[in-house]
């Protein structure tokens, strides 16, 4: 035991060395190089923003309505088999974007969801295109304040509109505009030096948001800073909370070079933005807070310094991807436009490999059937069936430890008092018997990733969202509607809503039907014989009832017919094996003890 102890603490030790001498050597030169980085594009940007007045590191934006702030910028309008809006031609800003097939709730009459808001108003959320100057150098570059011209007065799928800026010193930017049909802009800026001299910029694309965003709130869930900053680098996922304990409430990826590929910019539950550079190009990607009493959040694309001589011109492409996180769509970005990893986008989780096949199988199902509940319900029926042969070991197992009962019983009568002697004879008995006494929870224990990852499915895929299932289910990827502690509607008020212990009071008939298929399937089994066991088999599906009474609809229809399933799998496996079916009599047990 000593040895253990002493072979513990040296382990512990060697860690805290390693720990040590990586910060000290790898670590620390890491943070400072982002340090540098930070300051140096700090003081390009700021005297490029203070000159062009652009918000961010100058003072909040008025508060305005949304329709008073679309009025503060002519604009060309924009129509999408997926999106309508407007793009401003006051900083050639895209900020006015709303989701054609999406509305707030399940009536399609009611409003549509909105993406993207125009600076100063509620929920300002825009992307842009700009330049930044090098420090100490005066340029009129393309900003916040730029007035372009373009050549038409609408933007389709079929109609690019082409923007121009002359800034009077010799640089003509004309930025051609095009979107697809479905959530993809390309933006290909021509720069034309008809100047004398040399002139060296920055490109600069950015999305913004003012005011802190709304999000779910889950921590299975990331909403905020999202990118994968070089084509085969892992994904960055940083909160909105996160930003502030950041050096200058910044972050600069990579710190010490420029990548080339991926992409950046914000995530919701179902909606995104995505900046996308030129694949051949180097940049930097930035996550920036401007803190405040309307916190400005900022993720950057910042490239490298272009030089263009006098008579030439250059061409430099980006691309944003604005809403839904449609599975398909971003598939076909990433693999026939070679996005990388814009998958990433949909938050599939620590088992992607179960979850992403889940929703494929799902919408497989769906296609045959045309109601994802159903296709959850054969979803049930296909785990059940890969699960089979361990289950049928399992209920056997249980079997075998139902005829050993008497015998476990005589060893806690001849040991009362000796619980760790009792435990020993108990576990001699199992290895005689051949019972492996945890065979039992084996099937529940390997279905939990299976759980997890269609929960994950119900939660973050898009097609679940409003999707009906039958009666007052509207949504299978929200919570039961219902709720027994307002009787079912008949009191008008809402008991989730209620101070301090409100969260644990949603509870509607799907939740309540699993707890009771819960409760009947503990009593196919004989009962525990520890008493701390007993309680807690007791307690558990009225605590299950609960966790699940607020989890999205979809996942306690599964919960409940799994229930179903395994109570009707486990009586033909024990009538087969002939072994009694020990549930009416644990059910006549139980309700004539509450009798007496």
């Amino acid at each position: 035991m000593q040895q253990d102890s002493r072979n513990l603490l040296i382990a512990m030790g060697l860690s805290l060395l390693v720990i040590l001498g990586w910060n000290h050597f790898y670590g620390a030169p890491k943070v400072e190089q982002a340090r540098q980085t930070l300051n140096q594009l700090n003081q390009m940007e700021t005297a490029n923003r203070n000159a062009a007045g652009a918000p961010g590191l100058a003072a909040a934006p008025q508060q305005m309505s949304r329709e008073e702030a679309l009025a503060e910028s002519k604009r060309i309008a924009l129509e999408t088999p997926s999106l309508f809006g407007s793009i401003a031609l006051k900083g050639a800003r895209i900020d006015d974007l709303s989701l054609r097939d999406y509305h707030e709730t399940p009536d399609p009459k009611s409003a549509n969801i909105v993406l993207l808001s125009p600076s100063g108003a509620p929920d300002a959320y825009f992307v842009e295109f700009n330049y930044v100057a090098p420090h100490g150098v005066t340029l009129n570059l393309p900003g916040a304040e730029t007035l372009w011209t373009p050549d038409g007065d609408k933007l389709t799928p079929a109609t690019p509109v082409t923007l121009t800026f002359d800034n009077g010193g010799g640089l003509v930017f004309k930025r051609k505009v095009s979107v697809d049909d479905h959530y993809l802009f390309t933006v290909v800026d021509t720069i034309e030096n008809r100047g004398t001299g040399a002139v060296t910029f920055f490109p600069n694309a950015s999305a913004t948001r003012q005011g802190m965003p709304k999000t779910s709130g889950y921590a299975v869930l990331h909403e905020g800073f999202i990118g994968v900053v070089g084509a085969d680098a892992p994904s960055t996922e940083l909160t909105y909370k996160a930003i502030e304990k950041e050096t200058n409430n910044a972050k600069v990826m990579p710190a010490d070079s420029f990548a080339q590929g991926g992409w950046l910019g914000f995530t919701d539950k179902y909606w995104a933005t995505a900046i996308i550079p030129d694949a051949a190009e180097n940049y930097k990607g930035w996550f920036r807070e401007f803190p405040g009493a309307l916190p400005q959040f900022q993720a950057d694309v910042f490239g490298e310094a272009k030089t263009l001589a006098p008579g030439e011109n250059m061409v430099l492409t980006t691309r944003l991807f604005a809403g839904a996180k449609q599975s398909k769509i971003l598939d076909y970005y990433q693999n026939d436009l070679g996005i990388k990893k814009l998958d990433m986008l949909i938050d599939w989780g620590y088992f992607h490999f179960i979850t992403r096949p889940m929703f494929w199988l799902l919408e497989e199902i769906y296609k045959l059937v045309g109601n994802f509940g159903v296709a959850i319900l054969m979803i049930t029926l296909i785990v059940k069936g890969l699960f089979f042969p361990l289950a049928n070991r399992s209920y056997l197992s249980m079997a075998r430890m139902k005829e050993v009962q008497p015998k476990i019983k005589a060893l806690q009568e001849l040991y009362p008092d000796d619980k760790m002697k009792q435990q020993q004879e108990i576990m001699e008995l199992y290895r005689k018997e051949k019972i492996n006494p945890v065979s039992g929870c084996l099937p529940m224990l390997l279905q939990i990733p299976v759980f997890f990852s269609l929960y994950k499915v119900l939660f973050v895929a898009i097609e679940m969202r409003q999707a009906p299932f039958f009666g007052w289910i509207r949504d299978l990827s929200a919570p039961d509607p219902t709720n027994i502690f307002n009787l079912f509607g008949l009191l008008p008020i809402d008991p989730t809503q209620f101070p301090v212990f409100g969260h644990l009071l949603h509870l509607g008939i799907w939740p309540l039907i699993m707890g009771v298929s819960m409760w009947v399937q503990m009593k196919m089994n004989p009962e525990p014989t520890d008493p701390v066991q007993k309680t807690m088999f007791a307690w558990m599906p009225v605590i299950f009832t609960f966790m699940l009474g607020s989890f999205p609809a979809g996942l306690v229809i599964y919960w409940t017919w799994n229930n179903t399933l395994s109570v009707a799998q486990q009586t033909l496996i024990m009538k087969k094996a002939g072994v009694k079916v020990e549930l009416f009599d644990n059910l006549r047990k139980t309700f004539s003890r509450k009798t007496a």
